[in-house]
């Protein structure tokens, strides 16, 4: 079989041609393309490179297209002789997907330029300033919902109609309900909702694909965080026209519903890409995070049986069971 030798800065490598005709379409593999470093006199080709790199290099035709860099050789250099060997995209997606590189998603854009100009303007903040306005705009309004949300449940600021709607009627007349359309708290958090919906609506008709924007995770966030607010308008209207009882039982739906406004938290992610990547790294370390709460249960288990065994005959031990115990295992760890 024919060899070739090579000769990397003075350090030679001979290895059978058919190896290189692996991958034409690599310096290595082309014979025009490597013709230009051939040595007639020693009969060799010879290349002023990095000699550490080529060890992997070369395991590359040999292995049949496995690439790994060597632990003594730098990220950026290596990325060099890649691209120097012109090994090929696929080669230098798989190094860099080694290496723990995330792969940029491809920014897909409306064809319609008005269309592009919207989405650019609303989802990419980097695109212009504009876009960086609009962005800092939309951040505000989101501190703003939830600083109201966290405020309006302060006492001095608590709305009265909780307790009036439970109050009972003194001389068969119903105690005063305020009207909630002319608590500040409703006003802020109704021009905020009004931001929220419009730039939902503007990015909805402005996204290049109606199926894909509507299983994006942050744009559910986005509907989540919106709706509670019309079911509590509309609950709020509906129960001046029902009875006390009903009204109690509305309230009690409304706290569950406002609940879900904490959920605009969220909606800060689309903004920061720390805690975008800190979503991901949650994402991929979703396994080790369950074997870590596995271990945690059996943990519990083992200390709370053994809390409740040992007062079991304390007549004021506060275990009365072992799940009564559960709590005190789980802090005291």
């Amino acid at each position: 079989c024919e060899r070739v030798v090579i000769n990397i800065s003075g350090l030679r490598f001979e290895t059978q041609l058919k190896t290189f005709n692996q991958f034409p379409d690599t310096l290595l593999g082309d014979p025009r393309k490597r013709m230009r470093y051939f040595d007639p006199l020693r009969n060799e080709y010879f290349f002023d490179r990095n000699r550490p790199s080529f060890d992997a290099i070369l395991y590359y035709y040999q292995s049949g297209g496995r690439i790994r860099r060597p632990v003594n050789v730098p990220i950026d250099i290596f990325s060099e002789e890649i691209r120097f060997y012109q090994l090929g995209e696929e080669a230098m997606e798989k190094f860099r997907e080694d290496e723990g590189f995330i792969k940029e998603d491809e920014r897909v854009l409306p064809k319609k330029d008005f269309q592009k100009q919207v989405w650019l303007l609303f989802e990419y903040p980097e695109s212009s300033g504009p876009a960086r306005g609009i962005a800092i705009v939309s951040v505000l309004v989101i501190l703003i919902s939830i600083v109201i949300f966290c405020m309006e449940t302060l006492p001095e600021f608590r709305d009265e109609k909780d307790l009036a709607t439970v109050a009972p009627t003194v001389n068969g007349t119903a105690p005063y309900v305020p009207s909630p359309f002319t608590d500040p708290f409703f006003v802020i958090e109704t021009l905020c909702i009004i931001w929220f919906s419009f730039e939902l609506l503007v990015r909805f008709f402005a996204c290049p694909s109606k199926t894909t924007f509507s299983k994006n995770i942050m744009n559910i966030i986005d509907i989540v965080a919106i709706i509670p607010y019309f079911i509590t308008l509309g609950t709020e209207l509906a129960e001046r026209q029902t009875n006390g009882g009903q009204q109690a039982m509305s309230l009690a739906i409304l706290r569950v519903i406002r609940l879900v406004r904490v959920f605009r938290i969220f909606k800060l992610s689309r903004h920061s890409k720390g805690l975008q990547i800190l979503g991901q790294t949650l994402k991929a370390s979703m396994r080790e995070l369950g074997l870590l709460i596995f271990f945690l249960f059996i943990g519990v288990i083992l200390f709370s049986s053994a809390v409740y065994f040992a007062e079991a005959d304390d007549p004021s031990s506060s275990f009365t069971s072992i799940p009564d115990a559960f709590w005190w295992a789980v802090v005291t760890m």
